[in-house]
């Protein structure tokens, strides 16, 4: 399955490389069986966001790690973070014989999405190293191999190695790019909490939904809304029995005139899908006025390669 496709919002300045790390949103998400090893299946339909975490990258004398932005001081910048992981791991897939000719690199990570918020951040943070470093190493990975490093950095890394409206199921590895999928306004809201993955899962009364629903034959802003409609986030009643301040985000969301809203992944970022870009800045202004400690971005998903990214005004 072709998943190439352009890293999203890389550029170049002088030596340094500035790699965009977007927020993954899952618009869907159902709980459909669990393994024998105690992963459970999911089926969802996941978009990515053009607000998210920034790596900047460059060749230095040695190695070295620092975080800054609105979250760094939740992170800590040792070998167990995702980024460090990302760069090890890629660095190992090279050959012994060419390893010694890859430069130390100098990695700065300006964290600006929620840490533990159900929208990929440490996950679309080692993608984006392993996108960048590829390139500035020029290891010359094609996207399988670079899928294979990520599946041993957690399940949502190849996912966010995409980086395009998709359908994963499995545990997350099995990964088909949604067609003609338009670029979407939305407004993401945290309302300053964290949620704990494991604990989400553990309070999870049933593991046995139903497969998603075959999306729209178009996509649009209206047909989106009515087949989120028939769709759940498995994960949300029991996040919000952890975190009850997700009901009062989505409530928010609500209010300033979102046209559908859920929240993402294990929580407690939930996001509200609107008409046009305008109207979602106008909603994020009017709700970060009431809940100005809260997390809250009007942003828009990216299009699948070749839509029209657009459509959503």
């Amino acid at each position: 399955m072709d998943l190439a496709h352009p890293a999203p919002e890389s550029a170049v300045i002088e030596s340094a490389v500035v790699e965009l790390a977007p927020g993954k949103l899952n618009l869907a998400l159902h709980v459909t069986g669990r393994r024998g090893d105690g992963y459970h299946l999911l089926e969802s339909l996941v978009v990515f966001t053009r607000f998210g975490d920034r790596l900047h990258i460059e060749p230095a004398a040695q190695d070295s790690f620092a975080i800054d932005g609105p979250f760094s001081g939740q992170l800590d910048a040792n070998a167990d973070n995702l980024v460090i992981r990302a760069r090890e791991a890629l660095r190992n897939a090279v050959p012994e014989t060419a390893r010694a000719a890859l430069s130390p690199v100098a990695i700065r990570l300006e964290k600006n999405l929620p840490i533990a918020s159900g929208v990929g951040g440490g996950s679309s943070d080692a993608a984006a190293v392993l996108r960048c470093l590829n390139g500035l190493w020029n290891c010359g990975l094609d996207d399988d191999a670079l899928r294979e490093i990520g599946a041993g950095l957690g399940a949502d890394v190849p996912m966010c190695l995409a980086a395009q409206p998709l359908t994963a199921r499995g545990i997350g590895d099995s990964i088909e790019p949604a067609a003609d999928f338009p670029a979407l306004a939305l407004v993401l809201v945290n309302p300053g909490v964290a949620v704990s993955t494991p604990d989400v899962f553990a309070r999870l009364t049933r593991r046995d939904g139903e497969s998603l629903p075959p999306l729209p034959r178009t996509i649009d802003f209206h047909s989106l809304r009515n087949w989120l409609e028939t769709t759940r986030n498995d994960l949300e009643p029991a996040a919000r029995e952890i975190q009850p301040a997700i009901g009062q985000a989505l409530a928010a969301l609500d209010k300033a005139g979102s046209g559908f809203s859920r929240m993402s992944g294990s929580g407690a970022t939930c996001f509200g899908l609107f008409e046009t870009g305008n109207v979602a800045k106008r909603a994020a202004l009017a709700i970060r006025a009431k809940h100005p400690g809260w997390f809250v971005a009007a942003t828009r998903s990216m299009p699948s390669q070749g839509a029209d990214g657009e459509r959503q005004g």
